[in-house]
């Protein structure tokens, strides 16, 4: 296969993500998120298309396991701002709606809602990524993402359309979006904008990353180089905080969403999860049977 890949965690066995697909259409992103996991590996700051990448999905069908569901995308938004004119996404939705396959979207973009016609008749559902509600801060660690407002209201937007939708509350990066009743109003909000699961997880330091943090925010180099690199632990490429505290940060998000009767689970943290699975794979609702014959012809 070259598009429609077996999802890999990087070998961590701290992801409890259930098997799945992995899609992206671009490569690299163009939010600029300054905790970017993704620059570790993809020397790309600015999105991509990938080359051919509608007829090799076209290939790649004659492959994969239909009964396992599709995520577009685990590192680079589907709806980075090229989507709005290139329209890869919205061609691949295409071809995988129609023919009954489960589709989980994962995106921090508000222009999501473009395609609200085709996701709403689908087996698809949306996780949109949400860190802070603080446009400031926002602002300073998603730099070209759209506001927290905006991404409120899409996700409003999705559910009232019918849509699954959820929440990624992460990274939560001490001392820049770690309030506890700040997360405590952003899991309230989302829950009243029509968010049924939430996914949260602390930031998991590497060097390329860290480094633009300290640079934005140089009044905390100390404390986050201490928080670390002197008392964090090395775990599986990353350096995590120290296991109490990340439970720590993390409780009041879970706790919240429980009393407001949602799912709610952690990313790679080693912690309890109360959601069938923890990236909202389980939301993806069966509107359509699953039919090869309706595979419409590709464009390329």
């Amino acid at each position: 296969m070259r598009v429609i890949r077996e999802f890999d965690p990087w070998r961590s066995p701290l992801c409890t993500c259930p098997p799945k697909y992995s899609l992206q259409p671009y490569t690299g992103c163009s939010h600029g998120c300054l905790y970017c996991y993704a620059t570790g590996y993809i020397r790309l700051r600015k999105a991509r298309p990938k080359r051919d990448v509608v007829a090799k999905i076209r290939r790649d069908l004659r492959y994969i396991d239909f009964s396992l569901p599709i995520n577009m995308s685990t590192s680079s938004d589907p709806y980075t701002p090229e989507e709005a004119t290139l329209g890869l996404t919205r061609r691949i939705l295409e071809i995988l709606l129609p023919i009954g396959l489960r589709v989980l979207i994962t995106t921090k973009s508000s222009s999501v809602v473009r395609d609200v016609d085709i996701l709403s008749k689908g087996n698809a559902a949306v996780m949109i990524t949400i860190t802070t509600m603080d446009k400031g801060t926002a602002r300073r660690i998603e730099p070209h993402a759209p506001p927290p407002r905006d991404r409120i209201r899409a996700l409003r937007l999705l559910s009232e359309n019918g849509i699954p939708v959820g929440v990624r509350i992460d990274p939560i990066i001490p001392h820049v979006n770690d309030d506890e009743e700040e997360l405590i109003e952003l899991v309230e909000n989302v829950v009243a904008a029509g968010a049924s699961h939430v996914v949260t997880s602390t930031y998991k330091a590497r060097p390329d990353s860290l480094s633009r943090l300290i640079l934005e925010y140089p009044e905390l180099s100390e404390r986050l180089r201490r928080l670390y690199l002197s008392y964090g632990e090395r775990l599986h490429g990353y350096w995590y905080l120290e296991r109490r505290l990340r439970i720590r940060i993390l409780t009041p998000i879970i706790r919240h969403a429980r009393k407001l009767g949602i799912t709610v689970a952690t990313c790679r943290e080693g912690i309890k999860n109360y959601a069938p699975t923890c990236d909202g794979s389980h939301l993806i609702p069966k509107r359509v049977p699953l039919s090869l014959s309706r595979t419409p012809k590709i464009r390329a």
